[in-house]
């Protein structure tokens, strides 16, 4: 018979001269040990000697479940919000690669488009790469665009920011693992997913009709095989049409992810992003069955994470996020340092991705980089003055200190807080500016603008309607912004209430 011993530290010290032990202290067996009994915030945990018993396993698997989703859902902002454009494109017609939508009347608040403006003309196209194989882009003059893939990450810039340098020409996109043949007189765009998304503006300095004409007769997009005979570019008006293209906060978020990834290549997302995606039920080449319980759960973790992209959002504690640092001023960005990769010494800005990917599209760092008398650049103002939310039914005034600094023109445009898309009132554009018809200038150059339910008297062409019972966001931006702006020489006042 075999006895079992147990050995001290000072007994194991005796044999094969081993060298003296020191115990294991109180506090150390303590450190890796658990009581029988713990309070926690998802309630009471109970243990015999270590062993979960009773109702704890539920409990903490839950608990893994809903901390699992709250993950995917925060980590997948980018790859739901251009599946639910897609999708909403796709149910105004805009339903294959040839297929363009245009803003011909600018964007209007009956579309539910994340922070899109009313001072560009945009143009926007999903291209679907499984279906329709290479794709060749014939593109106009003048543009301003780029590719993003179908986790909205940066795949080229298109126009005055790309190969063409605002000349046009043809650029060919290639599918994931393409191995064919790559002919001649191409600008070659390679990109790891199926759906990608084609983004372009137009400028209207000389006034929105030729833009839209140059885009409409001149741009084209047709598969490379079809390239001796293409069929006809169609383009589906989605100015002041009324349909959303936001990603749900519900159960729904994980039923468009599931699509995405049963779409796009194994490798389009790491090892890592697929097992938390595959901890939930997502996995690709499997059916997306949750249980009621894992959908109470999700549904639970879309809740949360909607509520924790808000609190990022308009109480962000993230660095590289405010304007002007050190100071009262609310004025934020909608990129974190200017990073479009959200990568930060070898990390990801967890909380800058969807600090971005909740309020707005598209990626490249033309967007954020920052070029004197060139581009754009924003500014966003979530709170007053005071750091309160922005009440719809009092008034507000900012002022913008003279000789503001731009190339170009500037825009104070308004926002829903709910749907970061633009605020719906009896306004046709929410937007006002210096090239706004009735602009009042202050004697000293400056200009004030108003937020009000109703006009202040005398005030009607410096004024933006808000909605009493909604809160609202603003963004001033800044076409061609020069030094002063940069340096921050210049900047804009804060949102004051005035009653």
């Amino acid at each position: 018979m075999i006895k079992q011993i147990l050995l001290s530290s000072t007994v194991l010290a005796c044999f094969a001269g081993f060298p003296v032990l020191a115990e294991v202290s109180k506090a150390e067996l303590e450190a890796i040990s658990i009581p029988d009994k713990v309070e926690t915030p998802i309630g009471t945990l109970e243990f015999f000697d270590g062993v979960p018993v009773g109702d704890t396993v539920e409990k903490l698997y839950d608990n893994l479940d809903l901390a699992r989703g709250l993950a995917v859902y925060m980590g997948n902002q980018g790859a739901a919000s251009l599946h639910a454009m897609r999708t909403g494109n796709a149910g105004i017609g805009a339903d294959a690669s040839n297929r363009i939508t245009i803003t011909e009347q600018l964007l209007q608040p009956e579309s539910l488009y994340l922070t899109g403006n009313t001072s560009t003309l945009y143009a926007l196209g999903y291209l679907d790469l499984k279906k329709d194989g290479p794709l060749v882009i014939e593109l106009p003059p003048g543009m301003l665009g780029f590719v993003d893939d179908a986790w909205f990450r940066f795949v080229e810039n298109l126009g005055a920011i790309g190969p063409d340098k605002g000349k046009g020409g043809k650029y060919l996109m290639l599918p994931p693992s393409y191995q064919g043949a790559v002919p001649d007189g191409y600008f070659v765009i390679r990109t790891g997913t199926y759906s990608n998304l084609l983004f372009l503006r137009g400028s209207i300095a000389k006034g929105l009709a030729p833009a839209v004409e140059n885009i409409k007769s001149n741009l084209k997009v047709y598969s490379l095989a079809q390239a001796g005979n293409p069929p006809d570019t169609e383009f589906v008006d989605f100015s002041g049409k009324s349909y959303n293209t936001i990603a749900p906060n519900d159960f729904s978020f994980f039923e468009g992810l599931d699509q995405v990834v049963q779409e796009e290549p194994i490798d389009a997302i790491g090892p890592e992003a697929r097992g938390l995606l595959a901890a939930i039920g997502i996995v690709k080449g499997q059916p997306f069955e949750p249980d009621a319980r894992m959908k109470r759960l999700l549904g639970e973790a879309a809740t949360i994470g909607n509520a924790t992209a808000r609190a990022i959002t308009y109480q962000p504690r993230i660095d590289g996020v405010f304007i002007y640092p050190g100071t009262d001023s609310a004025w934020t960005t909608a990129y974190a340092n200017k990073n479009t990769t959200f990568e930060e010494n070898g990390a990801m800005n967890l909380d800058a991705r969807v600090l971005f990917y909740f309020n707005a599209t598209g990626v490249t760092q033309a967007m954020a980089a920052t070029t004197v008398g060139q581009g754009s650049d924003y500014a966003l103002a979530y709170l007053d003055a005071d750091k309160n939310p922005l009440d719809g039914s009092k008034t507000y005034k900012l002022r913008l200190p003279p000789d503001v600094p731009v190339n170009n023109f500037w825009a104070v445009t308004l926002y829903d807080t709910q749907t970061r898309s633009l605020l719906r009132t009896g306004q046709k554009f929410p937007t006002v500016g210096s090239q706004s018809d009735g602009l009042q200038k202050n004697a000293d150059g400056s200009y004030d603008v108003y937020f009000a339910p109703e006009a202040p008297e005398g005030k009607k062409g410096n004024w933006l309607q808000t909605v009493p019972g909604k809160s609202w966001f603003t963004i001033l931006r800044m076409y061609g912004p020069l030094e002063p702006w940069v340096d921050k020489s210049w900047r804009p006042g804060e949102i004051e209430l005035v009653q």
